[in-house]
C-alpha cells in the first residue's frame, strides 16, 4: 500500500508544479481563460481528448465492454465520427470567426456571431453552462471518490474531497495554463494506461477456453454487435445512442474553447490527426479491457456486478491487480484519477469564465479592472467546486445504486443538447437568427430533462427512449427550433456580415 501512495504522491507533486509554473504564465483574463490563443497543436489534441473522456472512459465504457460485450464497440464508432468531424469540419471555421471577433469564450462568440441587440443571448448561454456544468464536474468527483475507494481502500467521502482538494489548488494557480499542460500529462497516462493493458493482459492470462467460446458460453449477446437477442427494436435503440454520444463533439464549450486556444489553423491540421488516433485507440482498448475481464473473473451462472462491481465499473481495477506488480498497479491508480481530473479542471474554468466574464464583465461591470476579474474567477471556481461537490457528495447519499457511465452521459448531453446545436448552425447556415439561436439553447436545454425523467415513462415508447438516451433526440428538436424560429425572423442584415466575415 505505502507503493501506491509514494506514486500518488509524486503524480500530485507533478500536477503542483504544472499549477505553479503556469501562474507565472498568467498576465490577464485571456491568459487565464484561453492560454493567450497561443497553445500548440500536442496540448490542445491531448487537452481536448483528455477532457472529452473523464472518468466515463476508463470506469463507465470499461464496464460497458464487461457487461454489453461487443455491441459495446458501436460507441467506438461514435466517438470517432464525432471527434473527426469535430476536428476536419468545424475546428477551422470557428477558430477563424473567433480570433475575429476576439472571443474568449464561448458566449462571447455567439454574442458576436449574431450582433446580439440585448444580453438575453449572453444569460441563456451562461447560465445553461454553469448548470450542467456543476452536474458534469459532480459526476466526476463522484468517481473520484470511487476510484480512491476501490483502489486504496480510503473511505469514498474522504476520497471524495481529497481529489476535489488537488483540482481546485492547482486550477486556482494556473488556470486554462494549467489546465491545458496538465491535460497534456495526464493525457499521455490515459492513452498509455489504457492501449498497454489490454495487450499485455492478453499474453499473461491463461487462455485454456477460447475467449469467443467462453463469452458465448456465459452470454451469447456478449459475442453479438447487435447486443442480447440479437437485431431487435429495442438493441437498434440502444445501438443509436450509443453512436450519438459522438454528438457532444461537435460544439460543446470545454472542447471548443481548445479550439480557440490554439495558436492557428496549421496547428489544427496537425492537432486533427493526434485527436482522431488518440479516440479510435483508447475507446477500443476500454472496451477490450471490459472484454477480457469479463473473460477471465467470470463464469456460467456468475452475476457480473457482484464480480466486477455496478454495471461492471471495477473491471478495469480488477484486472490491473490481476496483470500487473504493485507499483505499476500505483500508477494505474494515478491514471484513473487523470481521466477525472482532466475533466474537473476544464470544466471548472469553462464555468467560471461564463459566471464572471459573461454575466459580471460584461453584463455588469466592463470596466473592471483584469487584476479584480483574475481574482474574481478564482473565487467562483472555488465557489462552483464546492456545490458540484455538494452534489456529488448528495447524489452518493441518496442513489447507491447509481452508475458512472450514465450519470457523466446525463451532464455531457445537457451541455451538448444546448450548444451543439447552435455551434453547427452558426459555423455553417447564413440565414441563422438571433432569435433561432435563443430558441435552439433554450430547446436543447429543457429537451434533456424532459426526455430523461418524463418521456422515458411513457406507455409503449418509454423504454425505447430510454435505450435511445437523451441526447439525439434533444439535438434534433433544438436543431429543428433554430431552423424554424430563424425563417421566422429572417435578418438579411446578419446573413450579409456573416458572409463577410467568413470572405475574410
Amino acid at each position: 500500500m505505502l507503493t501506491k501512495y509514494i506514486i500518488l504522491a509524486l503524480y500530485f507533486l507533478v500536477l503542483f508544479g504544472i499549477g505553479i509554473w503556469s501562474s507565472k504564465q498568467i498576465k490577464d483574463i485571456k491568459d487565464y481563460y484561453v492560454g493567450g490563443k497561443n497553445m500548440g497543436y500536442w496540448v490542445v489534441a491531448f487537452s481536448t481528448r483528455a477532457t472529452g473522456e473523464s472518468a466515463w472512459l476508463l470506469l463507465g465504457l470499461t464496464g460497458l465492454g464487461a457487461v454489453a460485450g461487443v455491441s459495446g464497440f458501436w460507441v467506438v464508432v461514435g466517438e470517432v465520427i464525432g471527434v473527426s468531424l469535430a476536428w476536419l469540419c468545424l475546428a477551422k471555421p470557428f477558430k477563424k470567426l473567433s480570433d475575429q471577433y476576439e472571443s474568449i469564450t464561448i458566449p462571447d462568440y455567439l454574442v458576436s456571431r449574431f450582433r446580439a441587440s440585448s444580453h438575453t443571448l449572453r444569460i441563456i448561454a451562461s447560465t445553461a453552462l454553469s448548470i450542467f456544468v456543476v452536474i458534469y464536474v459532480s459526476a466526476q468527483i463522484d468517481a473520484t471518490g470511487k476510484a480512491f475507494e476501490n483502489f486504496l481502500q480510503i473511505e469514498y467521502f474522504t476520497g471524495a474531497l481529497i481529489g476535489f482538494a488537488i483540482v481546485v489548488i492547482y486550477i486556482f494557480f494556473g488556470g486554462f495554463v494549467a489546465v491545458a499542460w496538465s491535460d497534456l500529462f495526464q493525457g499521455m497516462l490515459m492513452f498509455l494506461g489504457l492501449v498497454l493493458l489490454p495487450l499485455i493482459a492478453w499474453f499473461v492470462i491463461d487462455k485454456g477456453v477460447p475467449m469467443s467460446e467462453k463469452l458465448y458460453a456465459m452470454d451469447p449477446g456478449l459475442t453479438d454487435i447487435w447486443g442480447a437477442g440479437g437485431f431487435t427494436g429495442m438493441n437498434v435503440a440502444a445501438i443509436i445512442g450509443y453512436l450519438l454520444i459522438g454528438l457532444g463533439f461537435l460544439g460543446s464549450p470545454q472542447i471548443f474553447v481548445r479550439f480557440m486556444s490554439i495558436k492557428d489553423e496549421a496547428e489544427i491540421n496537425k492537432g486533427r490527426w493526434v485527436a482522431i488516433f488518440f479516440t479510435l485507440l483508447t475507446d477500443t482498448a476500454a472496451i477490450c479491457i471490459g472484454l477480457i475481464g469479463r473473460y477471465i473473473f467470470t463464469d456460467v451462472g456468475v452475476d457480473v456486478e457482484t464480480v466486477l462491481g455496478n454495471n461492471g465499473e471495477g473491471v478495469l481495477i480488477k484486472l490491473v491487480e490481476h496483470v500487473f506488480p504493485l507499483f505499476i498497479v500505483g500508477i494505474y491508480i494515478a491514471v484513473v484519477l487523470s481521466a477525472i481530473m482532466s475533466t474537473v479542471d476544464s470544466l471548472l474554468v469553462v464555468a467560471s469564465s461564463a459566471v464572471i466574464r459573461d454575466f459580471y464583465q460584461q453584463i455588469y461591470k466592463p470596466d473592471i479592472s483584469v487584476e479584480k476579474l483574475t481574482k474574481l474567477s478564482r473565487i467562483v471556481t472555488i465557489a462552483m467546486a464546492l456545490f458540484a461537490l455538494m452534489i456529488a457528495l448528495g447524489v452518493a447519499i441518496t442513489t447507491p445504486d447509481r452508475t458512472i457511465f450514465w450519470f457523466v452521459i446525463f451532464g455531457w448531453s445537457g451541455i451538448a443538447a444546448t450548444f451543439c446545436p447552435v455551434m453547427i448552425l452558426s459555423l455553417f447556415w447564413k440565414d441563422y437568427t438571433e432569435q433561432g439561436a435563443i430558441a435552439s439553447m433554450v430547446v436543447g436545454f429543457l429537451s434533456v430533462p424532459f426526455f430523461k425523467f418524463v418521456a422515458s415513462g411513457f406507455a409503449g415508447v418509454g423504454p425505447y427512449i430510454e435505450k435511445l438516451d437523451v441526447l439525439g433526440p434533444s439535438f434534433l428538436l433544438a436543431m429543428i427550433s433554430g431552423y424554424i424560429v430563424s425563417k421566422m425572423t429572417p435578418n438579411p442584415e446578419l446573413r450579409k456580415q456573416f458572409l463577410l466575415d467568413m470572405n475574410k
